[in-house]
């Protein structure tokens, strides 16, 4: 029998873990009953009831698997963290405690991913959200897509099921902060997308905030793309051009209007100095997102630091 499993991180979700639990298994009771069921929940340090729901219910269904990080290491670390541990024969790389991503596509994927496909990815292709974060996160999949040499589609996130090739592909991988949604794509192999409407959230508010949406997002820039030097490139070219411009309108107002304005320059080196020292700013710190993907990438650290495991099997011991 094969063994599917699902990955849920999960931090203070005390109002959905058990809805999230009853959802995947009542899928695999029905429409799933040929395959082993491993669901695995990564506690990213809550301080809520989630842990505390979350042993009641491993310590009644030894399928439900814990993962309970020292602190909060963020979603990406945590999800990833969670894939790894897994040892299904494919694997749902995430599936969200609040539903938004529909458990009920998982019967779907499984089908799809027996036919032969390797990597079976869900599209948003409707967002149940503001028109302004749905119009900013089709702006960045777009330029996230256009810049990188892989070919994703636009609204592709983390819920897929990929073979357990996939996930030892990725395994090879050495990111301390991978950003998974691509990397499959990267490890590659036959694929197909199933496009979904991305649920609004019925319980709860999201702990994703908008310094953390920032934060994974220039993540997968400076990882997957060249996005950020193009527009180094481009941007440089394009304030030469400005400069050399401005310095020969400047000029003709010299000409035009002398000593009425200001002494000959004065005006010029004002601009020129706040301009270009924006500009600077601004570069350097493109260039400091790059230094510390490195520097996090030559520490090699873990990718999270574990505090404890449930209901998962001993690791094997060595003989004397």
């Amino acid at each position: 029998m094969k063994t599917i499993s699902v990955i849920t991180p999960c931090y203070n979700e005390e109002l959905n873990v058990r809805d999230c639990y009853e959802a995947i298994r009542k899928i695999f009771d029905s429409e799933l009953q040929g395959y082993r069921r491993e669901h695995i929940f990564c506690d990213n340090a809550s301080d809520d009831r989630t842990l505390e729901i979350l042993r009641e219910i491993a310590a009644k269904d030894p399928a439900v698997k814990i993962i309970v990080n020292a602190r909060n290491f963020g979603p990406l670390r945590n999800t990833y963290n969670g894939v790894m541990a897994s040892g299904g024969d494919a694997v749902l790389l995430f599936m969200p405690a609040d539903l938004q991503d529909p458990p009920e596509l998982l019967p779907q994927f499984v089908k799809l991913w027996e036919a032969g496909n390797e990597i079976v990815y869900g599209i948003r292709a409707v967002r149940e959200e503001s028109r302004l974060m749905r119009g900013l996160r089709d702006a960045y999949y777009r330029v996230l897509t256009r810049f990188s040499e892989l070919k994703v589609p636009p609204g592709v996130g983390d819920f897929q099921l990929v073979d357990r090739r996939i996930v030892e592909a990725m395994r090879h991988v050495r990111d301390a902060y991978p950003f998974m949604r691509m990397m499959t794509f990267e490890c590659g192999g036959r694929m197909v997308g199933v496009p979904y409407t991305w649920r609004e959230r019925k319980k709860g508010f999201s702990k994703n905030r908008a310094g953390a949406l920032i934060d994974q997002g220039l993540n997968g820039l400076v990882s997957f793309t060249t996005a950020p030097v193009r527009f180094g490139l481009l941007a440089g070219f394009l304030i030469s051009a400005l400069s050399i411009g401005y310095a020969i309108i400047n000029f003709v107002i010299g000409l035009v209007l002398y000593r009425q304005l200001a002494e000959p320059g004065i005006i010029t080196l004002i601009v020129a100095m706040f301009f270009f020292g924006g500009v600077q700013l601004f570069f350097m710190g493109m260039i400091g997102e790059y230094v510390l993907a490195i520097y996090g990438q030559v520490r090699e650290k873990p990718v999270v630091f574990e505090r404890e495991r449930v209901n998962f099997d001993p690791p094997p011991t060595s003989g004397a």
